[in-house]
């Protein structure tokens, strides 16, 4: 494509300049009435957030997301570039990104009086900055006097004495700001006007600085409405608050764990049953209503993530020493999830201190487990089958199973216990031997989980007997 390289270019081009604002809120409307979907990438979303963040985009309004950790909030806002325009025309020479026929600083001025001044084209990407509350200081937000200039011989009252921010940098563009409770008072000061008049003042100097700037920002909704935390009139500026949440159904939980390993995924290593990944994604929603769990300290989807990724891992690790290919993930993989689960869930500083942070983890385990196993094994419908396998597991005297056993190994199991081939014929899990393995581990716990059979861990290895006596 080729772009205009001068002003004289670009006016006989007709190009038409529109505010970041209209301009987002055009694209957004072109991409409602064509029935696309506006934020790719963000699920279970489409009934609640997205319609607000549509109503506070279309009305031009600044927003501030607020949502527990993991609730994809940064992600909402880096999506937001995708309503603007894929390139967009500044001049060549200048500080700070200034549109050709808006010039705003005295430099740019200069630049734009001459037809033949050169442009540059930013693409969509370059026009969001982003910035952690914390630490942020109004010369990293806005701006200050530079001393090297000033040394230089620039005046203290002059305009070419200024470093500008992070914010000004951002002109035309999306400027985002995470943690908003987090950020200095001085700070929220020097927001107010760029929310209300949509200008900047910096060290006082006489000389104020139209900016064109979308600005979104991200608060945990405890702090956000804590009185103190944030200043009265810098909350009232801000347009539309747009509250998130966690998903609503494991399937949506799922699609965004999916999403996020899809890179792992991609080499075809290891298989994951389904029923795996339900368990996995069980274990985050059990976190999320558990009474030992802080709940004001939310549990976010990085827990399905991480969970996931070290099963993944494990199963490649028993793979890659029985020479499996591919591997496949087994509940004893499961056994492996207190590094990935234990820096995600904060436990209750109310509950009893004699639980620990590995038995509120391994009840997780087992919770999830017990309700996907009821999931596919309805208890009505299989009570017989589950009684006839607990009592040939008496008569067998016992199982024994491992993460390090391999697949193969489970053929002798289902010899000592031949009922359980009737629940991995009714799934279709018998095909090979490592699916078989699989699903015969899911079925035991299973069946443990739901006081069929007993469970004891001994190292690596896990017991199982019947409850009953025959």
């Amino acid at each position: 494509m080729d772009r205009a390289k001068t002003i004289a270019e670009l006016k006989a081009s007709g190009y038409r300049f529109r505010p970041v604002r209209s301009e987002m809120a055009e694209n957004l409307a072109a991409r409602l009435k064509a029935k696309e979907k506006i934020f790719p990438g963000i699920h279970g979303y489409d009934d609640t957030v997205v319609p607000q963040l549509v109503h506070a985009i279309l009305a031009g309004h600044t927003i501030a997301i607020l949502g527990e950790k993991g609730q994809a909030k940064s992600r909402i806002m880096r999506s937001l570039t995708s309503l603007l325009d894929e390139w967009f025309p500044v001049l060549l020479h200048t500080d700070i990104p200034e549109m050709p026929f808006h010039p705003i600083t005295s430099a740019g001025r200069a630049a734009a009086s001459s037809e033949n001044a050169e442009i540059r084209w930013v693409h969509r990407e370059e026009r969001y900055t982003e910035r952690l509350a914390p630490g942020s200081r109004i010369a990293d937000i806005i701006g200050d006097l530079d001393p090297s200039k000033v040394n230089g011989g620039e005046s203290l009252g002059s305009e070419a004495a200024l470093h500008y921010g992070l914010l000004p940098r951002t002109n035309h563009g999306i400027f985002a700001i995470n943690e908003l409770p987090d950020l200095d008072y001085l700070v929220q000061v020097a927001m107010f006007n760029i929310l209300e008049e949509s200008d900047i003042q910096i060290r006082g100097l006489p000389l104020r600085i139209p900016l064109d700037v979308f600005v979104a920002f991200t608060a945990n909704p405890s702090d956000y409405t804590r009185s103190g935390k944030i200043i009265t009139q810098l909350k009232d500026r801000i347009g539309a608050e747009i509250r998130t949440h966690y998903p609503r159904s494991r399937s949506t939980g799922l699609s965004i764990t999916r999403q996020e390993v899809a890179s792992m995924l991609s080499v075809p290593h290891v298989r994951v049953p389904e029923f795996v990944e339900h368990i996995i994604e069980e274990i985050t929603i059990q976190a999320r209503h558990s009474s030992v769990v802080n709940q004001k300290s939310g549990v976010s989807a990085r827990l399905s993530i991480a969970n996931y990724e070290t099963a993944v891992a494990s199963a490649r690790r028993r793979a890659l020493f029985h020479g499996e290919e591919p591997g496949i993930v087994r509940l004893t993989d499961l056994g492996n999830l207190f590094a990935s689960s234990s820096g995600k869930i904060e436990l209750d500083p109310y509950r009893d201190e004699a639980v620990t942070e590995f038995q509120v983890i391994q009840k997780l385990i087992d919770e999830a487990i017990r309700e996907v196993f009821l999931e596919y094994f309805p208890q009505k419908k299989y009570e017989s089958l589950m009684d006839q396998v607990a009592k040939q597991v008496f008569d067998a005297k016992g199982l024994e199973i491992s993460d390090g056993m391999p697949a193969s190994a489970y053929r002798d199991v289902l010899k000592s216990v031949p009922a359980l081939f009737d629940f991995l014929r009714d799934r279709a899990w018998d095909a090979d031997d490592q699916m078989l393995a699989s699903g015969l581990e899911f079925i035991l716990e299973g069946l443990a989980t739901n006081e069929k059979l007993s469970r004891r861990k001994l190292g690596e290895m896990i017991s199982f007997k019947s409850v009953d006596v025959y």
